[in-house]
């Protein structure tokens, strides 16, 4: 199974990443939030199959996926 790593501090919550995740390892945390005040995208199963759509949607640059 692939890896998915969010840098916390560069997640602003935008959610796009949860929307383009194929088999929904993603969600915005409702109590998981960075310094700057965004609550933050957050992996919720280890479905993960390395597809990256997640980290090319990131406007940020704030995923990582590990295969």
């Amino acid at each position: 199974m692939a890896k998915v790593t969010i840098n916390k501090e560069a997640c602003k919550g935008c959610g796009l990443c949860v929307s383009a995740c194929p088999k929904n390892v993603l969600a915005i945390s409702s109590s998981n939030s960075n310094k700057a005040g965004y609550f933050v995208a957050e992996s919720v199963n280890d479905n993960c199959i390395g597809c990256i759509s997640c980290a090319l949607m990131c406007p940020d640059t704030a995923i990582t996926v590990e295969r």
